[in-house]
């Protein structure tokens, strides 16, 4: 595949929302991925409501985040960070881990995984 310039906004993606309580009030957007010409990662958009979760889980892979909006907490292996806009963080592989926003505004944050890692 020719590689090209790619150029997206975030409120042109379709945001899907996770059918199970486990993660209510969280959506999440595929933004660049092997369509884009980035075979081996995906990037995607997440979107937590106030009050919204995603789902605490543990996988093999690593989550690299950089977070866009608003603030919320990071939870791995049952300790809380709190993270907000300008942060960044590197969630490894083999560790239970959560997202939670606490706030009365959104929470928005880049994600990328190996394209393993995206299977919505």
């Amino acid at each position: 595949m020719e590689k090209k310039l790619i150029i997206k906004n975030t409120n042109e993606l379709d945001f899907i929302r996770p059918n199970d309580k486990a993660a209510a009030g969280s959506m999440l957007a595929k933004a660049i991925g092997d369509k884009e010409g980035w075979d081996d990662y995906v990037m995607r958009i997440v979107r937590i409501e106030s009050n919204g979760t995603s789902f605490n889980h543990n996988h093999s892979w690593p989550h690299i985040n950089y977070y866009i909006k608003g603030e919320g907490v990071l939870q791995m292996e049952g300790v809380d960070y709190r993270v907000s806009s300008g942060d960044c963080s590197y969630v490894p592989g083999g560790h239970m881990h959560q997202w939670r926003n606490e706030t009365n505004e959104i929470f928005e944050f880049i994600c990328i995984v190996p394209k393993e890692g995206h299977n919505i």
